[in-house]
């Protein structure tokens, strides 16, 4: 009889082995999982903000730094757009950057009698930058923001 329970002990023991080696297997590969998940999601650049005024072909893409290069998020880019027969319609846009500073703009006018303005803001500190779309349909700006 003893002999008998030292067996099913044994059986015992070899079940909560093989419990153990599954719970094991399974922790790896949640932890492999998990470590992938978090590897990719940082892997990911954020979004890039975009508004469209939908009255032309042309675009300008910002990206908005502070005195030190580093990207700013949320500053305020605004523009009023004029168009039109003697530019009598307008349109108001604005959009604000994301985490590596950075939004476009789409649907501008391809012809303009004045270039266009764009205001960005970021607290206390503006900047104007203009672009004129008919030399520069696809403008790029690169937009420091700092004490001067």
């Amino acid at each position: 009889m003893h002999a008998n329970r030292e067996l099913n002990s044994n059986r015992f023991s070899l079940v909560v082995l093989r419990s153990s080696s599954l719970a094991g297997a399974v922790s790896i590969c949640v932890l492999g999982l998990s470590s992938l998940a978090i590897f990719t999601l940082r892997a990911q650049t954020p979004d890039v903000p975009v508004v469209k005024a939908d009255v032309g072909p042309c675009s300008a893409d910002f990206t908005v730094t502070n005195g030190e290069n580093k990207p700013i998020f949320d500053a305020k880019i605004q523009a009023r757009l004029r168009y039109g027969f003697m530019s009598k319609r307008k349109t108001d846009v604005e959009v604000g950057t994301n985490s590596d500073g950075k939004a476009r703009v789409e649907g501008l006018p391809d012809k303009a009698k004045k270039p266009l303005e764009f205001r960005v803001r970021h607290g206390a500190f503006l900047k104007v930058v203009t672009q004129d779309p008919g030399t520069d349909c696809h403008a790029n700006f690169p937009v420091v923001l700092a004490a001067q």
